[in-house]
């Protein structure tokens, strides 16, 4: 994540540092952040398919975690 971030920092407007931490942040679990940097990406990107998908997932993934409320 660090990495990703201090890739962002060097160049704000190149979507796929953004892209891999958000596919970081999912993974731990974190989706909140991970949609903040899809949405970023396809801001960025619009025609970036794979954040885009990421973030229906990411989503999906959110509202089942809430359900079980974990």
């Amino acid at each position: 994540v660090e990495d990703y971030t201090a890739a962002i920092e060097s160049q704000p407007d190149f979507e796929v540092p953004y892209y891999n931490r958000g596919l970081v942040l999912y993974r731990l679990g974190c989706f909140e952040e991970a949609m903040k940097d899809f949405r970023k990406v396809l801001e960025l990107n619009p025609q970036f398919e794979d954040a885009a998908l990421s973030l229906n997932q990411a989503i999906l993934d959110k509202e089942e975690k809430q359900k079980r409320a974990y």
